[in-house]
């Protein structure tokens, strides 16, 4: 009930917080020229870091590689549930729950995936979308160092993520949940691996876009805009080959 409250306490300082944002009904370029240049310092780290260890990752047994992948987003799927609680999607909700607590225990700590198999299928849900179902625009869009494309609305989202998911209260937050407890490396562990695994799912289509773009930057951001909005409206396209293209 505290956690409930909590929630409903920081998604009404979040509408305050927007209500006052330029520009938060309009997805607009913010310091575009600013933009371009990060764009191309993380497109070199991921030439030089990212894509390597994604390559690597995709030679991993097909076993091996599943179970990571499956673990990654069984532990996503802790986000999800506060952000259905607020968006009052309680449909979505049970698929959530339902999936953490067969997939945790039945499915070995995540790195099976019977949810799935008996029909669960929790979509993966964060502040920012939450936001976005309130009837709160993207605001305007830029790029951040390592974490790539944003906008105002899913900027604020991300740091709100940290206060609302249960994964990050029980590492990077140092609380004890239901007897769980961790620590930054278990955070930050997770999201690097998280990170590789949908670059290694999406090899091609980066080596795609990259080939056959005029503008990598704006096809990019295209392709963002347009993932983020399927997702707030839960549109089947959001089911696409691209999976998440937000971090």
């Amino acid at each position: 009930m505290k956690f409930i409250i909590n929630l409903k306490k920081l998604a009404f300082a979040l509408v305050i917080i927007l209500v006052f944002v330029p520009n938060a009904n309009s997805t607009e370029e913010c310091f575009e020229s600013t933009s371009r240049a990060i764009f191309k310092f993380n497109m070199a780290l991921d030439d030089i870091i990212l894509e390597p260890l994604a390559k690597g990752y995709n030679k991993l047994p097909d076993p091996l590689k599943t179970g990571t992948s499956n673990f990654t987003s069984n532990i996503g799927t802790l986000l999800s549930i506060p952000n259905n609680v607020m968006q009052g999607n309680f449909k979505q909700l049970g698929h959530s729950v339902g999936s953490f607590a067969i997939n945790s225990t039945v499915g070995i700590l995540g790195f099976l995936n019977p949810a799935e198999r008996i029909g669960l299928k929790p979509s993966k849900e964060d502040v920012g979308q939450t936001l976005g179902t309130y009837g709160f625009g993207a605001g305007c869009y830029f790029v951040l160092p390592l974490f790539g494309p944003t906008t105002v609305r899913d900027s604020i989202g991300m740091v709100a993520d940290t206060f609302v998911d249960p994964f990050a209260h029980v590492t990077i937050r140092e609380k004890e949940l239901l007897g769980a407890s961790g620590n930054n490396l278990d955070y930050y562990s997770v999201k690097a691996t998280g990170t590789i695994d949908f670059r290694a799912d999406n090899d091609r289509n980066f080596e795609s876009l990259e080939k056959n773009s005029i503008d990598l930057y704006s096809s990019l951001k295209s392709i963002y805009l347009q993932d983020r909005e399927n997702k707030i409206k839960n549109s089947v396209n959001n089911q696409d080959e691209w999976g998440n293209l937000d971090n």
